[in-house]
């Protein structure tokens, strides 16, 4: 079996690797299907939330469900991209399907909130393979030239969920009981019949030739990377209610600290076995997509947070409209991205696109923060989300494709989900922050807005008004403003618990939507500067041509090549000599510049 292998590998290209479009389209459906569960889980919950933690007696603890699910999906993340590289990928994606799958069935039988948050915890374990390995995959079938043709498809699934999401999630959450289960307990049942599908097609159609090598398993390097990113991640998510600077909060700052240090320590040690290579920073341009990624994913998620929130205190919607209304942001990515992915496919060109999308969403969010407030219409507000989704478009593939053609393809699996797992702790941290931002201005700016707005004859008559004075539910708001508290102390609820805006009467809800949108405009200045900030960073990348050459091809070419440098010695003129030396290394040279640049020496 060994005597073959040589004999078959120096010709892959054509026979062994080589994949028509349809075998792609085929894996592809597969992939989409997996990515699919996560990206529709991160929308479907959010919507449902709250009906879930009422039902199970634990609204205080529902921040534990998101966070629980955050850190194993994050933490799980590089561990699938370095254990894909040693043993493949197939395995991998479908061990991660399995344990999402099983983590949402668990999900419906939970009686509290703590064990929901258990049973996320699980379901992340699972949802940290099913993004990252599927961009390696794709990685491992298409070449970087061609990738960028199949980007639209992702695009369009996460477009799909995330429209989908909110509408799915709020009708379950809407029901009693379907088919004898409690509603809510079908969102995550949901994700039962859809995994059972991906699991059937990826076991069919994924195959995709592996070699293992030797190597050491990274246990250190992983537990770790986990005492540095989990109290980090919990402090993200609970900060706001500690306190950023209370003893708790400081707790995690530093064993974070000291878990990353060590981290950094164990890898180095650990060499070409770490989880994440430390040489792979030392490529310039691996090291600068990956701080990028974490400052596009801060901007991003941070600032796009803020708008579905402005559709349903602002503007009255409920979370299922809100999803709805997020329609023109979905449709100016996949457009975008579309677009961006066919022009880099025919001229093998990239930088432009991270380049203009940084500065087309730093401007839309410029914008939001100018001119979108609570009179603003929804035609303009439109077309400013438009315009945010054709910048996002334009960056959220190319940045991995960046990172995906600056590594060998050995490294595929965990340089790309090394990008992914930026991101996320980019997200993770500008949510963190710019609730956080937002938490500590609203209350005064809707304080404002009732000392300006109890000027006005509209607000004075309604205080006035007869109706307005016996319907309970104004009657906290005229309290209010009859005996203010300090700092407007009313204004600190709307984000935990806006729902008594919609019953208010219009004229006295007018200055907590009007206070909302004024504390929205400073976080979205803010993310209009942390994307220009990556706008700056983006002509700091190397172009370097995109290689043409699948990540199976090139591995394949990379293999026969050592198999005929093997060979060498026994040739005469490999005696040691300078000459010799620069014919033995000529094979790979000229692979290298088939495959379409150089890539890095891995010593």
């Amino acid at each position: 079996m060994t005597d073959t292998q040589p004999q078959v590998r120096p010709q892959p290209a054509a026979e062994d690797s080589g994949l028509t479009h349809r075998q792609i389209m085929t894996i592809m459906y597969g992939l989409m299907a997996g990515m699919f569960l996560a990206a529709l889980d991160q929308t479907i919950v959010s919507t449902a939330i709250r009906t879930i933690s009422d039902d199970l007696h634990g609204l205080s603890q529902q921040a534990w469900a998101t966070t629980a699910y955050l850190i194993t999906s994050t933490i799980a993340t590089p561990l699938y991209g370095k254990l894909s590289d040693l043993y493949g990928r197939r395995p991998f994606y479908l061990a991660a399907i399995t344990i999402f799958v099983v983590g949402s069935a668990a999900c419906t039988f939970s009686t509290s909130m703590y064990e929901l948050a258990g049973f996320r915890a699980l379901q992340g374990l699972g949802a940290g393979g099913l993004m990252s390995l599927a961009f390696a995959i794709i990685g491992d079938v298409v070449a970087p030239r061609e990738r960028a043709r199949y980007q639209g498809y992702f695009l369009a699934v996460f477009g799909t969920s995330s429209v989908l999401g909110p509408l799915v999630g709020g009708f379950f959450a809407g029901q009693d009981e379907i088919l004898g289960i409690a509603g809510w307990r079908w969102v995550f049942l949901v994700n039962v019949p859809v995994g059972v599908v991906a699991l059937l097609v990826v076991g069919k159609v994924l195959r995709i030739p592996h070699t293992r090598r030797p190597h050491r398993i990274d246990w250190f390097g992983a537990i770790t990377l986990a005492m540095g990113v989990v109290p980090l991640l919990i402090v993200a998510e609970q900060g706001r209610e500690w306190g950023w600077g209370s003893g708790v909060s400081l707790a995690c700052y530093l064993i974070g600290a000291v878990g990353v240090v060590s981290w950094i320590l164990v890898e180095r040690r650990m060499g070409e076995d770490a989880l994440i290579p430390m040489r792979l920073f030392s490529d310039r341009i691996f090291s600068l997509a990956s701080l990028i990624g974490v400052i596009f994913g801060m901007a991003m998620f941070g600032g796009f947070m803020l708008i579905p929130q402005y559709f349903q205190i602002v503007k009255g919607a409920s979370p299922t409209k809100a999803g709805l209304l997020m329609i023109p942001v979905m449709v100016g990515m996949m457009g975008s991205s579309i677009l961006s992915g066919q022009i880099t496919s025919k001229t093998g060109r990239y930088k432009i696109f991270p380049i203009l999308g940084t500065g087309i969403a730093a401007i839309a969010m410029g914008l939001f923060a100018l001119y979108v407030d609570a009179g603003t219409s929804l035609v303009t507000t439109s077309m400013f989300m438009v315009l945010l989704g054709i910048g996002l478009g334009q960056c959220m593939q190319t940045l991995i494709l960046v990172v995906q053609n600056a590594v060998p393809p050995r490294d595929m699996g965990v340089a790309t989900s090394a990008a992914t797992f930026f991101r996320q702790m980019g997200a993770t941290a500008g949510t963190a922050v710019f609730l956080s931002v937002l938490f500590s201005n609203v209350s005064g700016e809707i304080a404002k807005a009732f000392t300006r707005d109890a000027q006005t004859p509209a607000f004075k008559a309604a205080l006035s008004d007869p109706a307005v004075l016996a319907d309970p539910a104004n009657g906290p708001v005229i309290e209010m403003v009859r005996n203010p508290g300090p700092g407007g102390a009313q204004g600190s609820g709307v984000l935990s618990d806006s729902s008594f805006i919609q019953h208010l009467d219009p004229r006295l809800a007018a200055p907590f939507k009007e206070g909302f949108s004024e504390a929205m405009h400073l976080v979205f200045l803010i993310a209009a500067c942390v994307m220009a900030v990556a706008f700056v960073l983006v002509f700091f990348i190397k172009e370097v041509p995109l290689r043409t050459m699948s990540g199976l091809e090139a591995k394949a070419a990379e293999e026969a090549e050592r198999a005929a440098g093997a060979e060498a010695p026994r040739e005469p003129a490999a005696t040691g000599t300078g000459t010799a030396a620069r014919t033995e290394t000529s094979p790979e040279q000229e692979a290298r510049r088939a495959a379409g640049r150089r890539w890095p020496e891995n010593d």
